[in-house]
């Protein structure tokens, strides 16, 4: 199935979702709706086993939000743009079938954030960059990815990221535990596919048990607070400061 910024391939169980929004996969609304709609086949699909998350170019998995797109959206269509963002993320996150990202090319912020849902994350070795620079832009790192990004690399690395808003190499994501992996570009996407077929071979239902007793506490420490959390980061981007640093961050797409 191809779609405007999504493409599904099936290979043997797999379900291979590639992000095709042009170089960039910038992130808006239109990618958000689609890339839910993929996942939600591939977790309802009885023949798909596992999913991967990939880049339809060696580039950029994803840079992010699509500021020149989202900049000038009303407050209120704006945060129904980041709710569903958020949706997303957690619905990637809890997908009861196992999940890798095959990390091509550059993975920031809103990329990083996609990168950081799924099981495992695999990075091709050279100049591609991983973190979260939000704080750079003056905005907070969501609350979902806060959470998450916790969980997977303890608070003291967490917090170090997400205060200095700082990108890192592959070698320097893998000693993080940002990622899982770090191979030649051609084998990443292969490995990905292979790391979600051998998950994938096990019973269904015990893995996604055993994802759910991995997923909950974070689901259920993020859930009470998510709307509390959607109006800061809503509050943050319309700030006359940040819309500043906004408009100088549109010179990169």
């Amino acid at each position: 199935m191809t779609n405007e910024n999504v493409r599904i391939e099936h290979e043997r169980g797999v379900a291979i979702v590639y992000l095709s929004r042009g170089v960039t996969n910038a992130i808006d609304g239109a990618l958000v709706e689609q890339l839910g709609a993929a996942l939600d086949a591939a977790a309802n699909d009885p023949d798909v086993r596992g999913v991967v998350l990939a880049s339809a170019n060696d580039k950029f998995f994803s840079i992010g939000f699509d500021i020149p797109k989202l900049f000038d959206l009303s407050p209120d269509d704006f945060a129904i743009f980041y709710r569903a963002f958020n949706r997303l993320s957690l619905d990637l996150y809890t997908l009861p079938k196992p999940t890798t990202v095959a990390i091509t090319g550059h993975a920031t912020a809103g990329g990083c954030i996609l990168a950081l849902c799924c099981d495992y994350r695999i990075i091709a070795q050279g100049r591609k960059l991983r973190g979260l620079n939000e704080i750079k832009l003056g905005v907070p790192v969501p609350y979902v990815a806060d959470c998450i990004l916790r969980q997977l690399v303890g608070q003291r690395q967490a917090r170090d990221m997400i205060d200095t808003g700082a990108f890192y190499n592959p070698e320097e994501a893998l000693h993080l535990g940002l990622v899982d992996g770090a191979l030649p570009l051609p084998e990443v996407t292969p490995a990905a596919i292979e790391k979600v077929r051998g998950l994938g071979s096990s019973p269904g239902r015990a893995f996604a048990e055993i994802k759910r007793y991995r997923t909950q506490p974070v689901l259920q420490q993020v859930e009470p607070r998510l709307e509390e959390t959607d109006r800061a980061f809503v509050s943050c981007w319309y700030a006359s400061e940040v819309r500043h640093l906004l408009r100088e961050a549109m010179s990169k797409f």
